[in-house]
């Protein structure tokens, strides 16, 4: 966390709210706004862009909600604490599931957004990356950084997965593109749907088609969608026949 005023973005599709959330938090001296987010997809955004050390999430937005949104925040490299600000009470539960360290229903008041801003302030970058680590919830879409902003792609349209010094290549229905995730971390979390061909490949489990060998001996996966074959490593090559009989 910041050593000085926690630096906070707020996100949240109606103008009234992100106004009476800036009024509060210019009441609070142990805090300062950096940004506002009309949507999800702009708040994870101006967070990589930003770095705050807390995330004031709206629930119920327009297209990703903000329970979705907590768990890509969760996989940053280094994650904000996330308060949840909203007016439905039904959420409490997954939104303690996201690991948020706060959940405050609107109109929200100056005195319980400071208590859950002095809660944030205590937690460590090393405390909320362990956080983030037990959350069980998945991710129904992967979000890769690209020239026009933030891309969001559906988790049902990756081909594969594939690992290449600091950055990983999501293959998709529409192409490719570069995301900051590790093979660990996708491995964890999408291990059901995914299995590992490589050291630094995974392939998504419904678009195997098959196992074949080149002349060279060499041992190759084919998925359907992709024209070209990728390389499996003799140990795993045994161990995907066992497993799906391809």
């Amino acid at each position: 966390m910041s050593a000085l005023r926690l630096k906070v973005l707020i996100v949240d599709d109606e103008a009234p709210a992100r106004a009476r959330l800036r009024s509060l938090l210019g009441e609070i001296p142990e805090a300062v706004v950096v940004g506002e987010a009309v949507s999800a997809g702009e708040a994870l955004a101006l967070a990589h862009d930003l770095a705050p050390d807390v995330v004031l999430l709206d629930v119920r937005m327009p297209g990703m909600d903000g329970l979705e949104a907590a768990r890509h925040l969760n996989v940053l490299e280094e994650p904000p604490a996330v308060i949840f600000t909203t007016t439905y009470d039904e959420y409490a539960v997954e939104a303690f599931e996201a690991h948020a360290v706060g959940y405050l229903l609107k109109p929200v008041r100056k005195e319980q957004l400071a208590a859950a801003l002095t809660r944030a302030g205590r937690l460590t970058r090393a405390q909320l990356q362990k956080l983030a680590a037990a959350g069980e919830a998945r991710r129904t879409h992967i979000a890769a950084r690209a020239r026009e902003g933030l891309k969001l792609i559906p988790i049902e349209e990756v081909r594969y997965f594939l690992a290449d010094r600091k950055y990983t290549t999501v293959a998709h229905a529409n192409g490719e593109d570069l995301i900051e995730d590790s093979l660990r971390l996708l491995e964890s979390e999408f291990g059901a749907a995914f299995v590992r061909i490589h050291r630094n490949a995974l392939v998504a489990v419904k678009y195997l088609e098959r196992i074949e060998r080149d002349a060279d001996g060499q041992y190759l996966v084919r998925l359907r969608g992709c024209a070209a074959p990728l390389t499996v490593s003799r140990r795993m090559a045994g161990e995907l026949k066992d497993r799906f009989r391809i």
